[in-house]
């Protein structure tokens, strides 16, 4: 069976199962490694239309305080208005604004990014991962997908200058989307 005969079978809405996802980040730190992170907090959804992708849509709300870097210390100094000003601005948002298909197994969803009530859009690349029927008797579908967009343009832009040149933090931030969501209807 082709890969689109199987996405055909899909069409519906979806929910983003959280316990089996992934949204997580790169930066580049000091100008030689890169650090990342996650979320730990967010839910999501969608409509999946196999036949007509540019019907498809989907919705990402991300508790901002969930942040993850496996370093308490600078987690809280992402929080900070230094980053992010959590208290402020608690949610980081996107909303789709048009998907299309590529190829038989990879779509381009544009949407709307929020980070500190600042919208700008952004062009995601995502690969279907496959299907499957879980032991719960839930439709799953999988999606795997990253972005790069520069932190600045969110006004998140805290730095500092380093002794031998360069910055702490890069501007450029890799956005990673790891995703299994369930049919919901």
């Amino acid at each position: 069976m082709s890969a689109a005969t199987i996405l055909t079978a899909l069409t519906g809405t979806y929910a983003l199962d959280a316990s089996h996802s992934r949204i997580g980040f790169a930066a580049r730190h000091a100008m030689v490694s890169k650090v990342r992170g996650s979320f730990k907090e967010f839910e999501g959804s969608g409509y999946f239309d196999a036949e007509d992708p540019t019907n498809s849509k989907l919705s990402l709300t991300i508790q901002a305080a969930s942040i993850d870097t496996r370093n308490a210390d600078r987690d809280g100094h992402l929080k900070s208005n230094d980053f992010f000003d959590m208290e402020t601005y608690p949610e980081i948002t996107f909303a789709s604004t048009s998907v299309e298909q590529v190829d038989a197994e990879n779509f381009r969803v544009t949407g709307d990014l929020t980070i500190k009530d600042v919208t700008k859009p952004v062009t995601i690349d995502f690969e279907y991962t496959g299907s499957a029927v879980d032991p719960y008797q839930n439709q799953r579908i999988g999606f795997e997908g990253n972005t790069k967009v520069n932190r600045k343009d969110w006004g998140v832009n805290w730095n500092a200058a380093l002794d031998a040149g360069g910055v702490l933090v890069g501007e450029q931030v890799t956005l990673e989307f790891e995703v299994s969501a369930i049919r919901t209807a």
